[in-house]
């Protein structure tokens, strides 16, 4: 069978020399994983608000796929699954008992997610068959990726490996999606876009971060805070999964063959709304207050704050349910941002601030600057939130939720890639 190269042991670096360098992207795949993801990050939110601000411009942009589909494209699968790459092949060896993943090993499957999402925003102006074939290639290296991670799993031989068995299957949707997006694009067929793009929310990004919500949460809690036990239970992480199965088969069905039977919606809400519940419940049974009683708690605050609004997500797609059946207007876009911008963005943005800092050798703590920056992106996605709930308002705050975003995931992209290029401030390798 074969193995995945694991890192060769590396002489300390030398602490004098600071210098930011490529090479140094190599030392770990956390490194190699966060800066990628760190590029798209800034640049999709940047691409967006461009786009925002030429449309309010009245500047007509050349497209060959509809915005919406491009833009949930990208803001959900170009940077997302670049950081799913650094944390796993940082953590995930460590659930499963095994050595250091070589970087290197990792260096070609992402080099084809940076180039063929560069050809794909080329093409979303340009073409959509190069849109496809950009696509196409951004699924082939997330193949490369799920494989060497099922292989690391399969190497395994710890009692316990749950969470990275469901990252593993959660991943072969990822690649499923992005084969049907690939393919939609090329048969200039949005509703195979659309579907795609839920199959990818709902069936693999959502699920990959509620599976490690459920593992790291509990633990990083009550590592801090001793009188909190580390209860994670495991039909919770069946009812999170479950839920978002759920969601999931009915935003593919209805972007396939439009709105479900008012008896599969009436379903979907029973589902829904007691999961978002829970979900709530369990943020404040995980710790949520607790992680707000002080400056040196914000770490903990930032993933709870990212955790809560996976509850309000899935409550706002149950309360729009519940009101088509009324024969109102559902809540449009507002449970989806929820999801993406405040749940995985936040999520996100927390997790990816505690790994980075602790596997640079600084204090797993968060300033000033850092707080600031996760403020405004809560900001940013109860803007957009609010967007949908009060159309009056719709186009100023869209505006000013895309600005928070863009600023935010800039600026934060900007500080830790400088630290993924520089070596540890304790010195040692890694």
């Amino acid at each position: 069978m074969a193995t995945i190269p694991l890192r060769p042991a590396a002489p300390p670096p030398d602490p004098s020399s600071g210098a930011w360098r490529l090479s140094r992207l190599l030392s770990a795949p956390h490194r190699l994983g966060f800066f990628s993801a760190a590029l798209w990050l800034a640049l999709s939110a940047l691409w967006w608000l461009g786009v925002l601000v030429a449309r309010e411009a009245g500047q007509a942009l050349p497209w060959a796929v509809q915005p919406g589909l491009a833009h949930g494209l990208l803001l959900s699968l170009s940077f997302m699954p670049l950081f799913i790459v650094g944390f796993l092949f940082t953590a995930g060896p460590r659930w499963l008992g095994l050595g250091e993943v070589d970087a290197r090993s990792l260096l070609r499957p992402v080099v084809m997610l940076e180039g063929g999402w560069a050809l794909a925003l080329l093409g979303f102006h340009a073409h959509a068959a190069l849109a496809a074939l950009g696509v196409a290639v951004v699924g082939l290296g997330w193949a490369w990726i799920t494989r060497d991670f099922l292989r690391l799993v399969r190497m395994s031989r710890v009692p316990d490996r749950l969470h990275a068995q469901c990252v593993g299957g959660a991943s072969v949707y990822g690649v499923l999606a992005l084969a049907l997006a690939a393919f939609g694009l090329l048969q200039d067929n949005s509703a195979l876009v659309r579907a795609a793009i839920h199959l990818a929310l709902w069936g693999f990004l959502a699920p990959v971060f509620a599976i490690v919500s459920h593992r790291m949460i509990p633990f990083f809690t009550s590592a801090v805070l001793n009188h909190l036990e580390a209860w994670r239970p495991n039909w919770l992480l069946g009812l999170m999964v479950g839920a978002l199965a759920v969601t999931g088969l009915g935003e593919v069905a209805e972007a396939l063959w439009g709105p479900l039977p008012a008896v599969l919606q009436g379903a979907q809400a029973l589902v829904q709304l007691p999961a978002g519940g829970m979900l709530l419940w369990l943020a404040v049974r995980w710790g949520l207050v607790d992680s707000l009683r002080g400056p040196s708690l914000r770490l903990l605050a930032m993933l709870h704050g990212g955790f809560v609004w996976f509850g309000a997500a899935l409550l706002l797609m149950g309360v729009s349910h519940l009101l088509r059946l009324s024969g109102w207007d559902g809540l449009g876009l507002a449970p989806l941002h929820a999801l993406t911008m405040g749940y995985l963005g936040c999520t996100l943005i927390a997790m990816i601030t505690r790994v980075a800092s602790g596997h640079s050798g600084r204090p797993l703590a968060v300033d000033a600057l850092a707080w600031s920056l996760y403020v405004l992106l809560q900001a940013a996605v109860l803007a957009r939130v609010m967007a949908v709930l009060w159309p009056a308002a719709a186009s100023p705050l869209l505006l000013l939720a895309v600005t928070g975003w863009a600023l935010a995931c800039g600026a934060w992209a900007l500080r830790y890639g400088n630290w993924l290029g520089r070596p540890r401030a304790d010195g040692r390798p890694g």
